[in-house]
């Protein structure tokens, strides 16, 4: 593994936690409290309001959320011009781009905290695809399951006496950092400091990537020089539970409606959801805006909104993008309360980077991130309690005998569904087209069934998960992950 470009004290001076202060702006200040004033007026309403209008809570959501469909339809039509995409290592190979120069090296950084039984699968994974000056760093958070064990047996990791760096005697590519649990974020920058490749990927210790997944990122990578993150394919695969193939089957639809989302907004130059599980940035992009924020719950999505601000400042024209080639299976929820945890932690950290930059929401000086998706952010911030609260006054207006409302707000929402239905086979088709992995005439009808059954299930699930955030967000009962920074003296081989 090269060494990197700059000593590790001052790199780590660059990743070290930073307590994040709003930039408020009147503008920013003007929107939420719209949105936040639209729901209260609704509410109110609703037990003065006469028909249909007493549920203006769910006409709300329901317009609102089919104009984002419709937007996303037309943002991802041009997939239909593209030919399928191209999948096996042959054609890969041929495709990958001659005249881009260097293939360029990948450092891989995974953090994992009591993952014991991920880790063997996740790392033979990517071992066979590593390439001359490519590394792999696997930054064990304190973990108290025998992690550190199961890779001194599985891939023969020694240590120096004294160190916390421990190296694979039979991989040459591979080494093992032991840090004090701080949270991932902090878990990153260590690895990520140690790192001197060109491009650096994150993989969640549970994440298996598809056989010429990197052979991909290299290509795309090497094709695009302005391209500074890329987000890649993932499928959610859940286990372990009762309910794993109920869960796993309306993440799997999820997961492609939100492939096609990112689709969209890559379209317009605003993409601002790069999964960590499975994504690949260019280290010295990540090291100029100051590595991963310690005190963010969500890292990766934080990250994108620092770099999109850091390119518009210096006018660098730095892009990120979705990549259809280099593919994954990564676990997923698979029992209520787990899952209910992620959409807290994922809702409360969305809240915490809107608040972090809500100078950005209607700001032209970031481009289309200012001028449409950050509004867009923001209204969403309110869009699943708009969406619980007409599920709540639909309830109650039916528990009132109010018929005059149930009668047709029952008729809004079945034309809402076969709108949903409508959209929900054509992300499908899209996505097969994107991968190049078409469903099948089961796989249609599954996603028919999803798109029947979802409004009365999961979509509320989801709804409960991201208002717990809003709980956790405004009360802090959250543990933010911050942490002060691990003694330079404790990183030295």
């Amino acid at each position: 593994m090269p060494d990197p470009t700059t000593d590790i004290s001052a790199a780590l001076r660059r990743v070290s936690p930073r307590f994040q202060r709003p930039r408020i702006a009147v503008r920013s200040v003007v929107i939420y409290g719209l949105v936040l004033g639209l729901w209260l007026a609704v509410l109110a309403g609703a037990w003065f309001a006469q028909g249909l209008f007493a549920w203006t809570a769910g006409l709300v959501y329901v317009v609102y959320d089919t104009f984002l469909l419709v937007h996303i339809a037309r943002k991802t039509m041009f997939i239909l011009d593209r030919p399928v995409a191209i999948a096996s290592s042959q054609e890969l190979a041929a495709s990958s781009p001659a005249a881009s120069g260097p293939a360029p090296t990948l450092g891989i950084l995974i953090a994992a905290y009591n993952e014991a039984p991920a880790l063997p699968t996740t790392i033979s994974a990517l071992l066979p695809q590593l390439a001359p000056g490519d590394a792999i760093v696997v930054v064990d958070d304190g973990s108290t399951d025998g992690s550190i064990a199961c890779l001194e047996s599985h891939f023969d990791v020694t240590w120096a006496a004294g160190s916390a760096l421990g190296r694979s005697t039979r991989h040459s590519g591979l080494r093992v950092l032991r840090v004090a649990h701080g949270g991932k974020a902090r878990a990153l920058n260590m690895g990520l400091v140690r790192l001197g490749t060109d491009l650096l990927v994150t993989i969640d210790a549970d994440t298996k990537v598809a056989a010429d997944a990197l052979r991909a990122l290299r290509a795309a990578f090497a094709a695009d020089a302005s391209m500074v993150a890329a987000c890649c394919v993932l499928r959610p695969v859940c286990s372990g539970t009762a309910f794993a193939g109920v869960f796993q089957w309306f993440q799997t639809y999820e997961y492609i409606r939100a492939f096609c989302s990112r689709i969209a907004w890559m379209q317009c130059d605003a993409l601002l959801l790069v999964s960590g599980a499975f994504a690949a940035f260019r280290r010295e992009a990540l090291l100029t805006v100051g590595g991963f924020d310690a005190a963010c719950l969500v890292e990766d999505y934080e990250l994108i909104h620092r770099l999109h601000r850091f390119s518009h400042d210096h006018a660098l024209g730095w892009r990120v993008r979705v990549l259809n080639l280099p593919r994954a299976v990564t676990d997923a929820p698979a029992s209520l309360a787990s899952f209910l945890r992620q959409r807290r932690r994922w809702f409360a950290g969305f809240l915490q980077t809107q608040y972090w930059n809500c100078d950005m929401t209607f700001n032209s000086r970031y481009g289309s991130v200012g001028r449409w998706m950050l509004p867009i952010k923001a209204i969403d911030t309110m869009q699943p309690v708009f969406g619980l609260t007409a599920f709540i006054l639909l309830v109650s207006f039916a528990i009132l005998g109010r018929l005059s409302i149930v009668v047709p707000v029952l008729a809004v929402i079945g034309t809402k569904i076969v709108i949903d239905i409508g959209f929900h086979l054509w992300w499908l088709h899209l996505y097969g087209r994107w991968t190049g992995q078409r469903a099948s005439a089961g796989g249609f009808g599954l996603a028919l069934l999803s798109a029947l059954a979802e409004p009365f299930s999961f979509q509320l699930l989801r709804h409960l998960g991201a208002t717990w955030g809003w709980f956790a967000f405004l009360t802090r009962r959250h543990r933010w992950g911050v942490t002060p920074s691990l003694p330079v003296a404790e990183l030295t081989p």
